[in-house]
């Protein structure tokens, strides 16, 4: 059962929602469905850096100066 969507912000930031629902403002579908417990596990292999995306390039800049 898809109950639940993986939803992604800006920042790259990973979160879950209902799929009967409206995805709020300033979130995206990531492109995977499924129960709670999928959708976690999901998150859990993909999201690998958990810094923001902003975070992740302003030191990748610095590092490259």
């Amino acid at each position: 059962m898809n109950d639940m969507l993986v939803v992604l912000n800006d920042e790259e930031q990973y979160s879950i929602w209902s799929a009967d629902q409206p995805i709020p403002a300033g979130w995206r579908p990531e492109g995977f469905a499924g129960t709670r417990e999928a959708c976690l596990a999901h998150i859990d292999a993909a999201w690998t850096d958990m810094r923001p995306r902003s975070v992740r390039e302003a030191m990748r800049t610095r590092s490259q100066e």
